[in-house]
């Protein structure tokens, strides 16, 4: 949303949240004479409609608002019950503070309404302790958010965002046409079309971010339409493509202008941007395709056509060389060496491109599976690879629990914030119980509106809305003695009020809202009880206690919000990540083959989603992009390659016969070198000083650069021997590494440009 947008937004929402509480306020206090009522259907549109931050076009949000309703009426009923002693009444806010909190992790709706449901019970758990006004309580709830609803499903309402299948079937289009040569974008174009499906980037109420299985079939078949537009980038790039695109012109049978070792490229390709086509049709109509899942079944056959048909059958062997004449010249020997490499490289490039695109087909396939879940959203059997597909035959309350569950660890952001706010809104309402605060709510209020993920943030906001509510207590002050006890007077001032304390307050900034909603505040309880300047006054001081409470815990619980937490977290699931690549090889490389147990993914699944949920809180802090110069989105990126390439590679490339002794050495020689890459970026995130990076063996025993894997599957090359076949399982193993240790290179030289203090403060939290 731009800021011109962004403005209009908030005007025509100042306008649904006054219209919305001063019908139900004039009618109960006025017209019907009872205050009671009065002040919950003032306060319902004020908590859902400005103090929370429900996200959704008009129609969703009055959705949100109509579904929060019943549990609102529970908390009112629990607040009201449980203000009898004080104590009751801490214990029902630490648990209500925390589960409303908690259930960020539900997605951004109810995250949206939880500090909207905060106000009601808070609002209730307060004296008097009066149960026969239970019945005024409800009404006035139920009053206030139905007039919400229905203003902003009709009142200036707020038009729909573009959807989230909507912006993955533009996506998965542009693929399509870049397989199928119809386009010809730049590399920077793909992975433009791949950031706009980042989550920052979709509007909330459209994110997949949910526990169900609709929710995570679209999030899933999202990464994989990154991951494909990433790699046609990688391909546009390095020329590969354009090649492919060439060799697509052979038929099946290998004619055209294809070349023989490229047959089962011709053949593939256009399958690929068949299921891209249909896959991008299915998003755009909503409904999932039925039949088989085609790209499983086309796969297969490719990788059975590279057998046939690929550089190790005897009509593509290069034709042997004749043995040099003996020599000590050493330009001789240079040249029959750069001879053999050539001769290398050209019978390698066409299974490089092989292994190319049948990565691009897996992500292709994911993306297909993925997609008919997040349509269709029923339980399936099982889909291979079942870790990677769990969720599609698990039962909805399976999901829920697991979400839950997962998030229940000291290394989860969302349990952090939820623990914060739950110790900061008990205290509070200890304190303002203990030393009988006039209206102690407003100390609650506080806490709830001002506290963030970091100390330096909530400072930094209470000190200007102390400084607001200052102004605005003053100026109330000002208005109680002024008008003294003309109900009539504040009648009138409270529409416009609240019309330009709403509209105003979020364009100029906290200290002006504060300061403002003093004034609204003062305009409101003056018509329900005779009131003085000292209405004011226990304004400022609640305000300022809230605020003492607020910062306290701030300073005492995770002061550093997710700066730290990202840290730990991505360290965490790169350290999973890692014996994923030897677990990886050893079932490519069994004697017999397929007698290896496949590397668990699944712990490092739940690692990835806590990094992610870490990384998403660090992005909204202020400053997270200059605090340090870490690229954290290379490192989550690196980690799905390696949970990917875990699957998909035992799946689609066991071999039916053992490797060769030697070339399997060389791939765990390579795949030591990825570990040790992986090790040294946790131990960076960690703040350790990592150790120096191994050299990857060649075969004539010297080594190779850092991150560069060498070819496998060819015997050792002398000048005048031809070189050995590659063998395509261990070429893909290859193209997986060169990849993988690419992307951590790059999140490497950002971490190891990290300030000294950053480092100083991770060892500390790890302490």
């Amino acid at each position: 949303m731009t800021g011109g947008d962004a403005r209009a937004e908030i005007l025509r929402r100042s306008v649904r949240v006054t219209v919305s509480a001063s019908i139900g306020f004039y009618a109960f206090l006025y017209g019907l004479d009872e205050p009671v009522a009065a002040l919950y259907s003032l306060f319902a549109p004020i908590s859902l409609g400005l103090l929370s931050s429900v996200p959704g076009s008009g129609r969703q949000r009055a959705a949100v608002m109509l579904e929060a309703l019943p549990a609102g009426l529970a908390l009112v009923t629990l607040g009201t019950v449980l203000a009898v002693h004080t104590w009751t009444a801490v214990l029902g806010m630490l648990l209500v503070g925390f589960v409303l909190a908690f259930a960020a992790v539900a997605g951004p709706r109810p995250a949206g309404a939880a500090p909207g449901l905060q106000l009601f019970y808070i609002l209730a758990c307060f004296p008097p302790y009066a149960p026969q006004t239970l019945g005024a309580r409800l009404t006035g709830l139920t009053v206030g958010v139905l007039l919400l609803a229905l203003c902003e499903r009709f009142l200036l309402p707020r038009p729909p965002g573009e959807s989230y299948r909507s912006s993955l079937a533009s996506a998965v289009a542009i693929a399509g046409d870049t397989l199928a040569g119809r386009s010809g974008p730049a590399a920077d174009v793909l992975r433009s079309a791949g950031a706009r499906l980042r989550l920052s980037q979709i509007p909330p109420a459209e994110r997949p971010a949910g526990p169900g299985r609709a929710d995570r079939g679209l999030s899933q078949a999202g990464s994989a339409a990154r991951r494909l537009l990433e790699q046609l980038a990688h391909l546009t790039e390095k020329g590969l493509l354009r090649e492919l695109l060439r060799d697509g012109g052979a038929d099946a049978d290998g004619g055209g202008g294809g070349a023989p070792g490229d047959t089962a490229c011709a053949w593939l390709l256009p399958r690929l941007v068949a299921r891209c086509d249909d896959t991008a049709a299915e998003l755009r109509t909503g409904r999932a395709g039925s039949g088989p899942e085609r790209m499983d079944a086309a796969i297969r056959a490719f990788q059975g056509m590279r057998e046939r048909h690929g550089p190790s059958s005897p009509s593509a062997a290069p034709p042997p060389a004749s043995p040099p004449k003996p020599t000590s010249s050493a330009a001789s020997a240079a040249s029959a060496a750069s001879a053999a490499s050539a001769a290398r490289d050209s019978e390698w490039a066409p299974v490089r491109r092989q292994a190319a695109l049948l990565g691009a087909a897996e992500s292709v396939r994911v993306l297909e599976i993925a997609v008919r879940v997040g349509l269709d959203g029923r339980r399936t059997g099982p889909i291979e690879p079942r870790e990677l597909f769990w969720y599609t035959e698990a039962p909805a309350s399976r999901l829920w629990l697991r979400r839950f569950v997962g998030n229940t660890t000291p290394r989860s952001v969302q349990f952090h914030n939820a623990v914060r706010i739950a110790a900061a809104l008990g205290a509070a309402r200890l304190v303002a119980g203990s030393l009988e605060l006039t209206h102690g709510f407003w100390v609650l209020l506080a806490v709830l509106t001002l506290s963030r993920t970091t100390a330096g943030e909530t400072w930094a906001a209470i000190r200007k809305a102390v400084a607001g509510n200052l102004v605005g207590a003053v100026a109330a002050g000002a208005l109680l003695v002024g008008f003294s006890q003309h109900t009539d007077a504040y009648a009138a001032m409270l529409a416009p009020g609240m019309l330009v304390a709403f509209a105003l307050g979020p364009l100029l900034g906290i200290a002006w809202a504060q300061g403002l909603f003093t004034l609204v505040v003062a305009t409101a309880f003056a018509q329900i009880a005779p009131a003085s300047w000292q209405l004011a006054e226990a304004r400022i001081v609640d305000v300022v206690t809230g605020s003492a409470i607020g910062l306290l815990c701030a300073m005492l619980a995770w002061p550093a919000g997710a700066r730290g937490e990202v840290r730990r977290t991505m360290a965490g699931l790169l350290r999973e990540c890692g014996p994923l690549i030897d677990g990886t090889l050893a079932v490519l490389t069994a004697v017999p083959p397929g007698s290896a147990p496949l590397p668990p993914t699944l712990p490092a699944l739940h690692r990835m989603r806590l990094a992610e949920s870490a990384y998403a809180q660090f992005r909204s802090e202020p400053g997270a992009g200059a605090s340090v110069g870490a690229d954290w989105h290379s490192v989550l990126i690196a980690t799905h390659q390696v949970l990917l390439g875990a699957h998909w590679l035992p799946r689609f490339d066991l071999p039916a016969d053992p490797l060769p002794k030697a070339a399997a050495a060389r791939a765990r020689a390579d795949a030591r070198a990825a570990v040790s890459a992986v090790g040294r970026l946790a131990a960076l995130c960690d703040g350790i000083r990592p150790p120096p990076s191994e050299g990857q063996p060649t075969p004539d025993g010297q080594s190779a650069p850092d991150g560069q894997p060498t070819p496998h599957g060819e015997a050792q090359s002398r000048p005048g021997r031809p070189p050995a076949s590659p063998l395509p399982a261990l070429v893909d193993f290859e193209v997986w590494l060169t990849s993988l240790t690419a992307q951590l290179a790059h999140a490497e030289r950002g971490l190891s440009d990290l300030p000294r203090r950053s480092i100083a403060h991770a060892r500390r939290g790890r302490r």
